[in-house]
């Protein structure tokens, strides 16, 4: 097949409520449609009794089966009960990606939450999931790795050939375990993934090519405020004749659109409590009915100034009424759009920049067309324009691919001679005496680096040195990120002071660390690559969800083959039911033979009836049956 000698590299931006999946073809960077015909795709799995749906599939069964349809909300998952329905929808994983089960966020959303969490090994959360009647166990690294082979089989289709690179993106402000859970997920996902970087980094890429910055002359300084579905991301860059150099990075993994969608339904639930005296709080079905609605109007205030909400028997019975204004959706979200001015304020101090230093601001994301957070950031900036000619929807995928060309080298000039030099979104350094943390590498540190520590005992005749990673900006260790633990043993006694240790931080192009030490005299070595500590998959657990992958593979090819013929001998009855109708070939046959098709029809729509779930061969078997019946009448009269 073509292009089989040369596989392509794609880049995926994984999307908290949308992905997107672009590769470079045709001398230019080609944003790819799904299977119907969209160029983003909700980030949405659903399990049910009989199949598995990944993307548009997963979302509109949502809506599908509303009165059986319990609690769609702004989380990781979504569960649906009723009429032989088991599902759960993963949007958003991103929020639980690389968590731990006792997090403060993991703990906080867990009570919004229909679907059981548990925790699982490592303290890993888990879904857990019904699915053909069983019920599953599932971390949100595999529902990532499912939306990430729907990208993958979407790049496939268009580009004819096997697709094994992949740079996926992730949010600027993930931290280590989070990145290195988003791998694992493209290895789970059957996807070499070739680099992770950064969503702002990766807009600034697209926002780079674009010919009038290409052109330019003199380094441009670039604010890029990439406020999403679900997290929120501020990057100041430094970009000069290819060259993007991240000067600083800040944002929030728990901050997006969805969280805007939150003050909404909760402002409705409080509306219908004082008109009708009744908590639909505590009806999933009727919160899920109302979320949908108020997803739709947050979107309809982007272009009007005011717009309705209307459902139907909403609660007991009840039809909803109501209006919301901009001024009053403004009103309900202003703490956490001042929360993403604050961000930028934060940012801009870490550059070491002035609002006068930044010539460009660049919107990325869909929650990015909120006037009211438009308007507040051209206020900050003093009512600058604000950089509107990148796709906000598409940005980030272009750049990855864009990246994707590079590392695999295809690609125009400008493509190759594009240079990024990043930074590490957190501070990250050692436990030392008393609980406090000694910072090796500062946060917006460029990367990759290399950076030493010496540490020496802090008791006498001490033998065994404890070195526990820490993630954050806190002083004590306690309150940041405990990446891992590991240290050196067999130490020569002494007294306290005398024996160093040199602690090496090592940070990839990926954002990922690693850690080793040396005690000089005797050269003792130790060295970890952060992983397990905070519930990174094991190689173990990963092939056994490579193995799981191939299974749903397998179970998903079986289950369109299914569909297939079932279609195939549907069409094949009511297309023979219309040609005994037919006013010239059904006045051509023998009321004998004529009858004898009808009852052979009406018999095989019946099976068909009962027998939705059957197997492909039973299908085919029905249709061979019925075609013996028919097609020798029909042949014998059409001619």
């Amino acid at each position: 097949m073509a292009g089989r000698s040369k596989t392509p590299a794609i880049g995926i931006d994984l999307g908290t409520t949308y992905s997107c999946v672009a590769v470079w073809k045709h001398d230019r960077i080609e944003i790819i449609v799904n299977d119907q015909g969209n160029r983003t795709t909700p980030s949405d799995v659903a399990f049910t009794d009989t199949e598995r749906l990944i993307g548009d599939a997963a979302k509109n069964q949502v809506d599908m089966n509303p009165i059986n349809t319990v609690f769609v909300m702004s989380c990781d998952a979504y569960m649906l009960k009723g009429k032989g329905f088991s599902h759960v929808v993963g949007s958003d994983a991103k929020r639980l990606i690389g968590r731990r089960f006792s997090d403060d966020s993991v703990q906080s959303d867990i009570k919004l939450w229909p679907f059981k969490v548990v925790a699982g090994p490592n303290d890993k959360p888990m879904i857990v999931v019904t699915h053909k009647g069983e019920e599953k166990q599932i971390p949100a690294e595999e529902i990532s790795s499912m939306i990430l082979v729907k990208m993958r089989e979407t790049a496939e289709a268009f580009l004819g050939c096997t697709v094994k690179n992949a740079v996926v993106t992730v949010p600027a402000y993930f931290n280590d375990s989070q990145r290195q859970a988003t791998k694992d997920a493209g290895a789970i996902a059957g996807l070499n993934v070739m680099r992770i970087i950064n969503e702002p980094t990766a807009a600034a890429i697209a926002y780079g090519l674009d010919e009038n910055v290409a052109s330019s002359i003199g380094e441009k300084n670039v604010l890029i405020f990439d406020l999403g579905g679900g997290t929120f991301d501020v990057s100041i860059l430094a970009i000069k004749q290819g060259i993007l150099e991240v000067k600083a990075t800040a944002g929030d993994t728990h901050l997006g659109g969805e969280d805007f969608d939150n003050r909404m339904v909760n402002h409705f639930v409080q509306e219908f409590k004082r008109k009708h005296k009744k908590d639909i709080s505590g009806s999933p079905r009727a919160l899920r009915r109302l979320r949908t609605c108020c997803e739709r109007a947050k979107r309809t205030l982007s272009s009007t100034f005011q717009t309705t909400i209307d459902i139907v028997s909403l609660y007991d019975g009840i039809d909803f009424y109501s209006t919301i204004t901009r001024a009053r959706f403004d009103e309900l979200n202003m703490d956490l759009f001042r929360k993403c001015i604050h961000t930028v304020e934060e940012c801009m101090r870490d550059a070491k920049m002035d609002k006068g230093s930044v010539h460009d601001v660049v919107l990325v994301g869909g929650s990015t067309r909120i006037p009211k957070v438009q308007q507040m950031l051209q206020d900050f900036f003093n009512g600058k324009e604000l950089c509107k000619s990148i796709n906000p929807d598409e940005a980030v995928a272009y750049g990855a691919a864009v990246q994707a060309a590079k590392m695999s080298g295809v690609g125009n000039k400008k493509v190759q001679d594009i240079i990024l030099m990043d930074v590490t979104p957190l501070s990250l350094g050692v436990e030392t005496l008393g609980g406090v943390v000694t910072v090796v590498i500062p946060r917006n540190t460029s990367i990759p680096t290399k950076k030493e520590h010496v540490l020496t005992t802090v008791y006498d005749n001490q033998t065994i040195v404890s070195f526990p990673v820490c993630e954050g900006e806190r002083t004590r260790s306690k309150d940041n990120n405990l990446l891992g633990k590991f240290g050196l043993s067999g130490i020569p006694p002494a007294p306290r002071g005398v024996m160093k240790m040199t602690v090496c931080f090592d940070i990839d192009a990926n954002s990922i660390l690693n850690v080793s030490a040396e005690e000089k005299t005797t050269g003792l070595k130790n060295n970890i690559t952060i992983t397990n500590d905070n519930g990174r998959l094991s190689k173990e657990e990963i092939e056994k969800m490579v193995q799981e992958a191939e299974k749903y593979k397998f179970e998903d090819e079986e289950h369109k083959k299914n569909v297939e013929s079932k279609n195939a001998l549907e069409y094949y009855a009511y297309n023979m039911r219309n040609t005994t109708k037919d006013e010239k070939i059904g006045a051509q046959l023998a009321p004998v033979d004529k009858k004898k098709i009808e009852d052979a029809i009406e018999e095989a729509i019946q099976w068909l009836d009962s027998n939705q779930l059957a197997e492909a061969d039973e299908f085919k078997d029905k249709m061979k049956e019925l075609e013996s019946i028919c097609n020798p009448i029909i042949s014998k009269t059409v001619h």
